[in-house]
């Protein structure tokens, strides 16, 4: 157990306790606050992540995440690198997966909840056109031990959300699918960068109407902070790689739809790059939204795109990312962090939750 409180509902999903909730926040169960985190301090609850993890690597940075003992760790996609239509070469990955020892230790000592990206969902910048997604999920749902009452199991995607209740005060994690429901990206002609330039059809969705309702009604769900999980990021400068901003209808959709809401104090989470770095995305009509990438676990890029949305240095080495909340009787603090694979913490961000609303 971690030296601070477990998060009670996801330890509810992950026994497969009655009335956990387990990705739909309308029924997890809020008995229990956990422990202090020492009198003389003030409650703090810290969140771990990571993305981009071939099953055949050795992942130290996985150790380190499960040293720093957090509440929850959260999977941001790329959790395998399977790439194929053959479902039994698929699985065989995953099995290699399960027997990785850190992911073992990591599984043991801390809560797991997990989304995924093209590599676990079946191949390289993949969609909705992906013909095995159905099969695809099943594995994927199996792997991280979803419950057969899970609602992720009956409706299209794994888009799924989590409502904690902690000493100082709640906590909802929204995990977005942005592949099942994806439609094509515009490729390169000579107007962007790398492989793929912002469309201007603005018929074209990223996360598909059904997931789009499910997120307005989850948004409305009341809590203190929120943190949105994207497997690609949300951010940061366009550079041609796989993002929201491919989709800048989307993006700003994503926006409109956070204000309309009245959804105060939320910050992404993301992976997909093989680099780490914050961004913060200084959107109209609101407070700022900050991107926090951590990629990868045990993948490497030879070289880091610019990001004038960029706070700080970007982190080239392996690393976890973390959104460490400190619960305060005026404001609540949010720290938003790096460490790399030697266990420095590279980048760490602290903002005032009176600064996100």
């Amino acid at each position: 157990m971690s030296a601070r409180r477990r998060l009670a509902g996801v330890l509810g999903c992950l026994l497969g306790l009655a009335g956990a909730g387990c990705g739909d926040t309308s029924d997890e169960d809020p008995g229990g606050t956990g422990g202090a985190g020492g009198a003389a301090s003030a409650p703090t609850t810290r969140i771990a992540f990571g993305s981009c993890m071939h099953q055949s690597l050795p992942k130290p940075v996985l150790d380190l995440a499960t040293a720093s003992a957090p509440d929850l760790f959260v999977f941001l996609g790329d959790n395998i690198y399977g790439d194929t239509d053959d479902m039994a070469v698929l699985a065989a990955k995953y099995a290699e997966q399960a027997a990785s020892p850190e992911l073992q230790s990591l599984r043991a000592a801390v809560p797991t909840i997990a989304t995924w990206d093209d590599h676990d969902y079946g191949r390289n910048d993949a969609g909705k056109e992906y013909p095995y997604k159905v099969e695809s999920k099943g594995l994927f749902l199996d792997f991280w031990q979803e419950p057969a009452s899970s609602s992720r199991r009956t409706h299209d995607g794994v888009y799924t959300s989590y409502l904690f209740w902690e000493q100082g005060g709640t906590v909802q994690v929204i995990l977005l699918d942005t592949r099942w429901f994806r439609d094509p990206l515009d490729p390169n002609t000579g107007a962007g960068v790398n492989d793929y330039q912002p469309t201007a059809d603005t018929s074209r969705t990223l996360l598909g109407a059904e997931q789009w309702q499910w997120l307005e009604t989850e948004l409305a769900t009341p809590a203190d902070v929120r943190i949105i999980g994207t497997s690609i990021q949300f951010g940061h400068e366009y550079n041609g790689w796989e993002s929201w901003t491919n989709m800048p209808h989307e993006r700003q959709h994503l926006v409109d739809v956070l204000r309309a809401a009245g959804a105060e104090v939320t910050v992404f989470i993301s992976g997909d790059v093989h680099w780490g770095e914050l961004s913060r995305f200084d959107a109209d009509g609101g407070y700022p939204l900050y991107d926090l990438t951590s990629s990868g676990i045990t993948e490497e890029w030879p070289s880091i795109s610019p990001n004038q949305n960029r706070i700080g240095e970007p982190v080239p080495e392996n690393n976890y990312g973390f959104v460490e909340i400190t619960w305060g009787a005026d404001d609540d603090r949010l720290a938003l962090g790096l460490v790399d694979v030697d266990g420095v913490e590279r980048v760490r961000h602290e903002v005032a939750a009176s600064a996100l609303r």
